[in-house]
């Protein structure tokens, strides 16, 4: 009873929007026996619990692997240009993210609640259906990149439960099989979902949250895979059906990041941080405290210190903050300039720092504990704008919706006006990537709308190894894993 204990007081954490830092010590549900565990509604939860966890365990990876090969970032005052990601330099030494046993995890963790959780009995059979439908949302998410990473990959749609060869090692699946499971699961998800209601933080899968997956799979097939009218309109029809949910866009963009406005209307689902929980990925763009000069203003001052975790690995680049007019609020909300200045108050730039992860000052430091974002209001509104484009209707609703945020009384001097389909696609990518830059998106968005090797200057030169598309599998996974093979490109 003690473990199950400690697992029933996790979930109440997370629901309740606490700090669920000490249920990091509860013992992996995958090695829990069927024989102790698996038989009450306590049970059940606590594992749902620690599925969450076991997400949250990759959620840099996420990140990293869907925006740091974009033309965004560039080398910071410490990271000096040569990250492996953003120079697209990966190797299967090298891959320049986790391996995908994090990954794996997760599914365990999904696959356990999916073969369990049926035989249990609960109060209210709502609640083992609100359950189910998260476990299979959280397969489709993490099948979803895991594809768009790795391309074939394997299928694991039973626990791991035995270290027998035979049920440990597998080949990969063709990608259009996972594909086909990553949709079934979505429908299953919608299906056993009862409401559009969200958790108090929206930090865990709901019925709006699996229909902004929804469109973002069917806007993939449709473009990537070929899937054409029927997948346009699926993703159409999916972003519609978010909209009936209670989710708006904020009237102020950077009010969207504030640490103090965690759970907000625009969000849709996002990986909650605790304060006493660590850092996360916004580490990576804000500056190491051996490198903030002293001749900044005061309002770098203010703004930069305490550094606390911060590392200056990367940040925007020229290439991107160029892009942004100086009446855009999205640029006042999504990165900030430093200038040094000399004896003559002459100013010269130096760097800049991510203001979309600042975290909390604490106790005299920086804590990088922001929520990550995996939706929002704009994402989807823009995947229907793409949508509605892929079928020859006009977008200009959506992305002027987005403008009037963003530009405010500057709007008149920014207002869209459809064009070409292609003139179109243009638009919205160019949009998403004001938008939406340092929240994970971009990589995918560059392969979505086949701009990668056209618009990232690393891969500019690399028009010949389209193989770049996808990343090396990881070493470590071969030497494990002898039914898996090296994607094209990447054999040594």
């Amino acid at each position: 009873m003690k473990l199950i204990n400690k697992l029933t007081l996790a979930f109440v954490l997370i629901t309740l929007g606490l700090s669920c830092s000490k249920t990091l010590d509860v013992d992996p549900t995958s090695v829990i026996t069927t024989n102790s565990f698996w038989k009450t509604e306590d049970d059940a939860k606590g594992a749902l619990v620690g599925m969450y966890i076991d997400f949250r365990s990759i959620a840099e990876a996420l990140f990293t692997t869907g925006d740091e090969r974009s033309e965004i970032y560039t080398g910071g005052v410490f990271g000096g240009g040569t990250y492996t990601l953003f120079n697209n330099a990966m190797t299967p030494d090298a891959p320049g993210h986790a391996d995908w046993y994090g990954y794996y995890r997760v599914i365990n963790s999904a696959n356990l609640l999916l073969k369990y959780v049926p035989g249990i009995t609960f109060k209210n059979e709502t609640d083992k259906n609100n359950i189910l439908a998260q476990a299979y949302a959280m397969r489709a998410y993490v099948y979803f990149n895991m594809t768009k990473i790795w391309g074939d990959v394997v299928i694991r749609t039973e626990p791991t439960e035995s270290a027998d060869a035979e049920v440990t090692q597998k080949e990969r699946s063709p990608q259009d099989a996972v594909f086909t499971l990553i949709k079934e699961d979505i429908e299953k998800s919608l299906q056993l979902f009862q409401d559009n209601g969200f958790t108090s933080l929206r930090s865990m899968w709901s019925k709006p949250a699996v229909n902004a997956l929804k469109a973002d799979v069917f806007l993939w097939t449709a473009k990537v895979k070929n899937g054409g009218t029927a997948d346009f309109t699926t993703a159409l029809n999916a972003c519609t059906e978010v909209e009936t949910a209670d989710v708006q866009l904020l009237p102020v963009f950077a009010d969207i990041f504030k640490y103090s406005n965690k759970g907000n209307k625009e969000t849709i689902l996002n990986i909650h941080f605790e304060e006493l929980e660590g850092g996360n990925y916004f580490w990576h763009m804000w500056i190491i405290g051996s490198a903030v000069p002293a001749n900044i203003s005061q309002q770098a001052k203010d703004l930069l210190l305490p550094v606390g975790g911060g590392q200056g690995l990367m940040i925007m680049s020229d290439l991107v903050r160029n892009q942004f007019t100086n009446d855009d609020s999205r640029k006042h909300g999504t990165y900030f300039d430093v200038y040094t200045f000399d004896a003559n108050g002459d100013s010269t730039y130096y760097t800049n720092v991510c203001l979309k992860g600042t975290g909390i000052v604490t106790s005299g430091n920086r804590v990088f504990s922001s929520d990550m974002i995996l939706y929002r209001m704009a994402d989807v509104l823009l995947m229907k704008a793409e949508a509605k484009n892929g079928l020859d209707m006009d977008p200009s609703f959506e992305i002027n919706e987005i403008r009037k945020r963003a530009y405010g009384a500057a709007y008149n001097d920014h207002v869209f006006i459809s064009g070409s389909k292609s003139e179109n696609d243009d638009a919205i990518l160019k949009e998403r990537l004001l938008e939406l830059a340092f929240e994970g998106k971009r990589w995918w968005d560059l392969l979505r709308f086949d701009k990668a090797f056209e618009l990232v200057p690393t891969l500019q030169t690399q028009t010949d190894k389209q193989y770049l598309r996808l990343f090396p599998i990881a070493n470590s996974v071969l030497s494990l894993e002898p039914k898996v093979q090296q994607n094209p490109g990447y054999q040594q």
